[in-house]
């Protein structure tokens, strides 16, 4: 199976959290998309700061490779119109996907409605710029019952919202890869997880992010159901490698 149109190459570190100048970190970033350029990856997942970087690298070897960029990341918690902000500035830099933290804090408290406020308003943005969003739930920080209920939310709020034609372009996403577990449990995608979102997100399409390390993992996400595929590992999955450390 050539697993390469599913997965999105992951570099979302920042300066701080990889403990280099912000020109290494640049540097780094540059290494990851010009790697997703060579190796034909579905796409580069990168900050927002990098998106304009990203989109003149691509555009000048004239690269199908598309650009996704994270919103209100990695906690979700900055409100409605930080995000609205933070998604329109991606847009104008060239990005393609948008993924959105959804504010899973707030769900957890019961605030129902400022949550299907924020995902119909944002998810209302991408669909109009014709871009890609995809609402990430954090796995790590929810109950089974509540993956399944986010899920559902996510996906009832699609369907009644929006036309048949835009479900493939509203994903639910499982992680960001920043949440601190405890106990070293996994804070990205497991099969159970994912199980559950594919059941009650469908038919909206699942990303699985992070916690995928090898080929085998990932044709077996593939093979569940799921269409795309986050990882800082990409290189080494394709090739049947498996990835060390990272996300």
């Amino acid at each position: 199976m050539n697993i390469k149109q599913y997965l999105d190459s992951t570099y979302l570190k920042t300066p701080e959290q990889s403990g280099l100048t912000e020109a290494e970190n640049t540097t780094i970033a540059k290494e990851f998309i010009q790697e997703a350029i060579d190796e034909n990856f579905k796409l580069i997942m990168i900050r927002p700061n990098i998106v304009s970087i990203a989109r003149k690298m691509i555009t000048e070897v004239n690269s199908p490779v598309q650009i996704g960029t994270v919103i209100d990341f990695p906690q979700g918690k900055a409100g409605l119109e930080a995000k609205l902000a933070e998604a329109k500035q991606a847009i104008a830099d060239g990005a393609d996907d948008l993924d959105f933290v959804c504010n899973y804090e707030a769900f957890k408290e019961g605030k129902v409605d400022l949550v299907k406020e924020e995902i119909l308003q944002c998810t209302q943005l991408g669909l109009a710029n014709n871009k890609v969003v995809k609402w990430i739930i954090e796995v790590a920080a929810l109950t089974d019952k509540q993956i399944v209920q986010l899920s559902a939310l996510i996906k009832n709020l699609v369907i009644t919202n929006f036309k048949e034609e835009n479900y493939a372009s509203v994903f639910v996403k499982s992680s960001t890869g920043f949440y601190k577990t405890e106990n070293n449990l996994p804070n990205g995608a497991t099969v159970p997880t994912i199980v559950l979102m594919l059941e009650n997100a469908s038919p909206l399409p699942v990303k699985a992010a992070g916690g995928v390390r090898t080929y085998e993992e990932a044709v077996e996400m593939i093979r569940l159901g799921v269409k795309r595929i986050g990882t800082s590992g990409a290189k080494a999955i394709a090739n049947g490698q498996k990835a060390e450390g990272g996300y």
